[in-house]
């Protein structure tokens, strides 16, 4: 199972735009020698002097440190007389920018860091526990499989599944390219066979009746199976996993045993013993899928006998790979799923 800091601007504050007033154009022109008019600046930031107020000399010079009880305060033309010598309140103080500034942005910061949590919580929620790096992932129920690895091919020769093997033909040994028991399984002796190959009698004894057996055995006889390769085991928690690889002379034949000859679309052609009513496994993920490996997966439907029985048939080159899981009481799905999709990968 594949594993956040937001920047925040700076506090400093931003400095404070130049005092000194910009020259306009005034609106009265003033007439020239010529004739003409020309524009007269004055300071944009000085208003115009009521007609009505008297001139004021301006002060020779202000004094670096200014008394506040010694400035007077501004006549409001609209106040009467009698109220100009009143004490008039101190205008309000203005906030300072900065820290006005500085507190927007660590608002701001604290909203972007609570988005991102949320939504780096709502993404491991939604993933899968493969996807995220130290997470653990025996709880799903995946088995501990050895590392597994292809057998070698003879010089030359080309992959099963290649375009240039026209029989879909595996010329590594069968015997190698059946999946490996997970780790603490006990093996199944009553499917070594003699020197790896099993005999079809004991494949057969899968299926549930006598009749079956019979038609099938001929159907394998009446297609050149050449021989079956197994490997059977029981993991601690009771769960018991037999898998067979059939082998015949071509992809052709061995897809016809297939389909339609051991399955169909929903459910297979022969009951296993124990699972008498199967039908298709609908909750078998799409993307576990092995490029050319047909892949027909059933599961026992409800009410279970003893054991639950989950069973699939894979397709793949000449040879066709039947993988039975058991155990009373119910079967994981997950272990089957594991297993049927490395079983389809040693075979691809």
């Amino acid at each position: 199972m594949t594993e956040q800091t937001s920047s925040v601007e700076d506090a400093t504050a931003t400095p404070v735009e130049d005092a000194t007033p910009t020259p306009v154009e005034d609106a009265t022109p003033t007439p020239g020698e010529d004739g003409t008019t020309t524009p007269v600046e004055v300071p944009a930031a000085l208003p115009p002097v009521p007609e009505e107020a008297p001139a004021v000399a301006a002060p020779e010079s202000v004094p670096t440190v200014v008394d506040p009880e010694a400035v007077p305060t501004a006549v409001d033309p609209e106040v009467p007389s009698t109220a100009v010598g009143a004490e008039v309140p101190p205008a309000p103080v203005r906030k300072d920018r900065r820290v006005l500034r500085a507190l927007l942005r660590w608002t701001a910061a604290t909203v972007v860091f609570a988005a991102v949590g949320t939504s780096v919580a709502y993404g491991i929620t939604r993933m899968d526990r493969t996807d995220v790096p130290g997470l653990a992932t025996e709880s799903d129920g995946r088995w501990d499989y050895p590392t597994i690895t292809r057998p070698p091919l003879p010089s030359g020769s080309p992959r099963p599944l290649a375009e240039s093997n026209r029989t879909g033909t595996h010329y590594a040994d069968l015997r190698r390219l059946v999946l490996p028991a997970p780790k603490g399984a006990h093996a199944d002796a009553a499917l070594r066979g003699t020197d790896g190959w099993l005999a079809t009698k004991t494949f057969l004894a899968e299926y549930a009746t006598r009749d079956d057996r019979e038609t099938i055995g001929q159907q394998l006889t009446d297609n050149g199976l050449r021989h079956i390769a197994a490997r059977g085991w029981t993991t601690p928690d009771g769960t018991h996993t037999r898998i067979y690889l059939l082998q015949f002379d071509s992809v052709v034949v061995a897809d016809e045993v297939n389909s339609p000859g051991l399955t169909s679309y929903n459910m297979p052609n022969y009951a296993l013993r124990g699972a008498e009513r199967t039908m298709a496994d609908d909750r078998f993920p799409d993307r576990a899928a092995v490029d050319d490996v047909v892949r027909h997966a059933y599961d026992e439907i409800k009410p279970y006998g003893a054991e639950q029985v989950r069973q699939a048939y894979l397709s793949a080159g000449d040879t066709l790979a039947v993988i039975v899981q058991s155990r009373k009481g119910t079967a994981k799905a997950v272990p089957f799923q594991q297993t049927v999709v490395l079983q389809s990968q040693l075979l691809g």
